[in-house]
């Protein structure tokens, strides 16, 4: 497999509106005092802030994103960055199992949205039903280093488009190079043709986080979907 050389800025991925809003719990409140108190509730339960504090079988605390202690100093996407190593679906997806996420991102708009619809429209699949929207923010982020890249090798098993079959051989594959000491891996996208995909293994080699735009897909009968700004 080959290696490319990144120094590439504002690869896009999308997330779901509802993760980029303030902490729903404290429109329940009137004091930082009381959102403090109910913060601490909700960490007993998230993923996320139970990573933070204790880690996992499979993700080390330290290896997550820590915001600095001085207020003026916080760094955004902190909180978007250790959510996409905790928060897992329990069968993982393309190159990470349910036991660790990845950041998965691209080089556009289209493949991002490309990438999480095929997700949304196999949802409204098995309702038979497409009908709907769903709207998402753009998180930027900027990669530096020399990674994998699985363009131009063939068609790597990885890359099969049933995820049935394409997953684990990811899987498999991100399991290797991890412990042969590579942090990400360059990608065709297998939704987009023609797209570029990235895919961080670890939490570490995400920089200068920052918000873009908001989009709306829409489902209007068909499994095809627009792509609406916001």
């Amino acid at each position: 497999m080959r290696i490319t050389a990144l120094n590439d800025r504002a690869l896009v991925r999308l997330i779901s509106e509802t993760h980029h809003k303030p902490p729903v719990l404290r429109g329940l409140v009137d004091t930082d005092e009381e959102a403090a108190v109910l913060a601490e509730l909700e960490g007993e339960t998230s993923a996320r802030l139970i990573a933070e504090r204790d880690g996992s079988p499979a993700l080390d605390r330290r290896e997550l994103a820590f915001a600095r202690r001085a207020q003026d100093l916080k760094l955004y996407g902190q909180s978007h960055i250790n959510a996409a190593f905790t928060y897992t679906r329990p069968t993982g997806n393309r190159f990470n199992t349910g036991d660790r996420g990845a950041w998965y991102c691209a080089w556009d708009l289209a493949t991002s949205a490309q990438e999480v619809g095929f997700h949304r429209t196999r949802e409204l699949g098995y309702i038979g039903r497409y009908e709907g929207e769903a709207r998402y923010v753009e998180l930027l982020a900027d990669f530096i280093g020399d990674f994998p890249d699985l363009h131009g090798g063939g068609g790597h098993a990885a890359l099969h488009p049933d995820p049935a079959t394409g997953y684990p051989a990811g899987q498999a594959l991100a399991e290797e190079l991890r412990r042969d000491g590579h942090r990400g891996l360059i990608y065709p996208s297998v939704r987009q043709p023609r797209g570029r995909c990235f895919v961080a293994f670890d939490p570490g080699i995400i920089q200068n986080v920052r918000p873009g735009a908001s989009w709306k897909l829409v489902w209007d009968g068909a499994p095809e979907f627009s792509v609406i700004g916001v």
